[in-house]
C-alpha cells in the first residue's frame, strides 16, 4: 500500500531526527560531525530510531486509521445522525451553561464550562442513539394526536399500531409458531380477532430453511410455507404480507421484538427465549405452546381417573401414561401395570413452561 510506506519513510526520518538528537544530548557535543567519539554513539542511536520510526510508524497512522474506518462503515447512518443531533443539542445545553459558569471563582470559573460541554455533548449523543428509536415514536404519536377523532377511510388500515376500523390489531407472527401449523387450526376458530401479518424476512428465512439440504430442516420450512398458503386461503383471519424491517438489527427475532414495540404490535411465537426477551421488554407476547398448556384437562392432587400404562419411567418401577391431550402422568410403582388400565389417584401436579405433568398412584 503507497500510502503505508509514505509513512514508514516519514517515521523513520521523524525518528532517526530524535534519534540523532538524543545522541547530541547524551553526548553533550556541539559539534557531532568534529568529534568522532561522540559520532560513534550519536550514529547508533540515529540509526536505532530511523528503524524504530520504520516499523511503528504504520501502528501510529495508518492501521488507526484503517481500523476507524470498518468501524464507522459499520455505525447505521440513523446512529450518525442520532449523534450528531444529541452533539449538537449536548453543547446548547453545555453553552447556556457555561455563563452562569463562568462566573464562578477560579479555578472553577474556567474549567466547569469545557468540562459542562465534555459532559452533556457526550450525554445528548449516547441519550439520541440509545434511545433514538422511542424519541421518533413518541414524536410521531404526538403529531397524530389531533388526528385521533377523524373517522377512518373504508378499508383502510396502518401497520403503525393505530387501532384497525374493526377496534384489533395485527398480529406479528415469527417463524417457528409458521413451522409448529397449530395456528393455522387456532385462526380457523375464529378466536384470533386481529390480521396476521407476516414480514419478507419471515418469509426469507423460511424459504432458506425450505432450500437447506438437511431433509429434517427442509421438512420443516416447507411445512412452514405450507401453513401459510392455508392461511392466505382463509376468509378471517386476513394474512397480510409486509415490506416492514428494522435495518438496524442482524437477526429475525431481534427484528421481530424491534416492529412489535416500535410498530405496538402483539407477537405470536412458540420460541421461548423470544418469549422471554419480547416480555421483559413490554410487549404483548401470544406464545401457542400458553394457550395449548391452558386448554389441558385439569386435575388436583387427591382426585382419580382411569388410564393405560403404556411405557416404564426414567426412575426405578415407574409406570408412565398419557391423558387424550398429551399430558404425561407418572405412575409410582406403575412398571408393573404396563399395558393394563388400572385406577390412580393424583398425589401431585407440576405446570410448567414445557408443558403440566402429573405424578399419581394406583390404588384398588
Amino acid at each position: 500500500m503507497i500510502l503505508d510506506r509514505i509513512f514508514r519513510f516519514i517515521g523513520l526520518i521523524l525518528f532517526a531526527v530524535i534519534g540523532w538528537q538524543a545522541g547530541v544530548i547524551i553526548t553533550q557535543t556541539p559539534n557531532p560531525f568534529t568529534d568522532l567519539n561522540a559520532l560513534q554513539y550519536i550514529a547508533p542511536l540515529t540509526l536505532l530510531g530511523g528503524v524504530i520510526g520504520w516499523f511503528i510508524s504504520p501502528w501510529l497512522t495508518t492501521r488507526p486509521a484503517l481500523a476507524a474506518i470498518r468501524i464507522i462503515r459499520q455505525v447505521p447512518i440513523e446512529d450518525v445522525v442520532a449523534g450528531a443531533i444529541g452533539l449538537a443539542l449536548g453543547l446548547l445545553v453545555a453553552a447556556l451553561l457555561a455563563v452562569p459558569l463562568s462566573q464562578l471563582p477560579d479555578p472553577f470559573g474556567a474549567i466547569l464550562p469545557f468540562v459542562a460541554s465534555i459532559i452533556f455533548g457526550y450525554l445528548g449523543a449516547m441519550i439520541t442513539v440509545l434511545r433514538g428509536h422511542d424519541v421518533v415514536r413518541l414524536l410521531s404519536r404526538l403529531r397524530r394526536e389531533p388526528a385521533k377523532t377523524e373517522t377512518p377511510a373504508a378499508g383502510a388500515h396502518s401497520l403503525t399500531g393505530a387501532q384497525l376500523p374493526n377496534g384489533a390489531r395485527p398480529l406479528l407472527l415469527d417463524t417457528s409458531v409458521i413451522i409448529d401449523g397449530r395456528i393455522a387450526d387456532v385462526a380457523r376458530t375464529g378466536f384470533l380477532a386481529g390480521p396476521l401479518l407476516v414480514t419478507r424476512f419471515v418469509l426469507s428465512e423460511l424459504q432458506y430453511i425450505a432450500d437447506s439440504s438437511d431433509p429434517l430442516r427442509r421438512a420443516r420450512g416447507r411445512r412452514g410455507l405450507e401453513v401459510l398458503d392455508e392461511l392466505r386461503n382463509l376468509d378471517a383471519p386476513q394474512l397480510q404480507i409486509s415490506d416492514l424491517d428494522a435495518p438496524r438489527a442482524r437477526e429475525v427475532d431481534e427484528k421481530l421484538v424491534l416492529l412489535a414495540r416500535e410498530h405496538q404490535l402483539p407477537l405470536v411465537t412458540n420460541d421461548y427465549n423470544l418469549n422471554r426477551v419480547a416480555a421483559l421488554q413490554g410487549l404483548t407476547v401470544l406464545n401457542l405452546n400458553e394457550l395449548a398448556n391452558a386448554m389441558k384437562s385439569i386435575y388436583l392432587p387427591g382426585e382419580n381417573m382411569r388410564l393405560r400404562v403404556v411405557q416404564e419411567g426414567k426412575e426405578f418401577n415407574q409406570g408412565v401414561g398419557f391423558l387424550d391431550d398429551g399430558t404425561m402422568v407418572v405412575i409410582e410403582d406403575g412398571a408393573r401395570y404396563i399395558g393394563q388400565e388400572i385406577n390412580l389417584t393424583v398425589t401431585k401436579v407440576l405446570q410448567t413452561n414445557a408443558g403440566r405433568m402429573i405424578f399419581a398412584a394406583p390404588f384398588l
